[in-house]
């Protein structure tokens, strides 16, 4: 049995007024493997009944609501990050740059200097310390940056380059195509509670947590509830697969005040949906009202 509970309102007090521009609501979960993106990518399709909506994936490391909203792409923007690139003719080899640099992206033997631009995180710490500007600024793509639009929902997506280990600069790239103004904006978060989650929540007016009720589900659910408190972000929860663990994670949410927007069963037909990249609302038809009620209870 599904079951939906109230409260998202009074934890929502503190998102941005209506009158002046519509919500970002970010779709997030501590852990991978909770469901995620296909509640995010339901929601959106829930979504376009009381509106204009835009979806962002920002789960660049492996962007995967393209698979249930199926969008046509129509625009693919290259996104790279500024990398020092050594002039040696000027340079002093004083090591300024090599001292500063905390990721090794930049090496000097003796007189001889050189930089990695796979290791470069773009702080531009290097270029403040040069005394001799002997730094010249280079570009390393990190990935692309499409859109298009999936029936009435906006898209987009960043896709990160292959062997690329810093998706925040490309996250950010996708969230500067939000339009709050035009639209309601879901944001597919990445999982887990580090450097990109953070990024993907920052301009959230609310989020959602998608949890499993697992002892695991349990555990990062509170890393990422906690993350959320620290920044004043308004949040609730919704539980996936809820009938296959225990009532731990209800207990939980009770005793810190967190609203349980949702409990979706496990069932057989929206995991077969979800093999075949059918989305949850289409598979299970009898949810569509619910999500709908849940974003209504979030926009207060």
């Amino acid at each position: 049995m599904v079951e939906r509970a109230s409260g998202a309102k009074a934890a929502a007090k503190g998102k941005r007024e209506k009158d002046k521009k519509n919500m970002q609501i970010a779709v997030a979960s501590g852990k991978g493997g909770t469901g995620k993106t296909i509640v995010a990518t339901s929601l959106a399709l829930c979504a376009t009944e009381l509106g204009p909506v835009q979806y962002l994936d920002c789960d660049v490391e492996e962007p995967n609501g393209h698979i249930f909203l199926k969008p046509g792409l129509t625009t693919s923007e290259r996104c790279a990050v500024v990398v020092p690139q050594i002039i040696e003719e000027k340079c002093v080899y004083c090591g300024k740059c090599r001292d500063i640099c905390r990721y090794n992206a930049i090496t000097q033997f003796a007189r001889t200097i050189m930089s990695f631009p796979e290791m470069c995180h773009s702080c531009l710490g290097c270029f403040l310390v040069c005394p001799e500007n002997a730094l010249a600024r280079a570009e390393r793509e990190i990935g692309v940056v499409e859109t298009g639009r999936a029936g009435e929902i906006a898209f987009v997506q960043g896709r990160m380059r292959v062997g690329e280990a810093m998706g925040v600069p490309l996250l950010k790239a996708v969230k500067k195509k939000a339009t709050p103004e035009d639209a309601l904006v879901i944001i597919d978060a990445p999982p887990g509670t580090s450097c990109p989650f953070v990024a993907a929540v920052s301009d959230a007016d609310f989020v959602i947590l998608v949890t499993e009720p697992t002892p695991f589900g349990l555990h990062d659910l509170k890393l990422a509830a906690e993350v959320l408190r620290n920044f004043k972000k308004p949040c609730a929860v919704i539980i996936n697969r809820a009938d296959l663990g225990d009532d731990r994670v209800l207990v939980w949410c009770a005793e810190q005040q967190i609203p349980v927007l949702l409990s979706i069963p496990f069932d057989r037909g929206i995991a077969e949906g979800y093999a075949r990249g059918v989305p949850m609302v289409e598979s299970r038809p009898e949810l569509r009202p619910l999500l709908l009620a849940v974003l209504k209870e979030v926009q207060g």
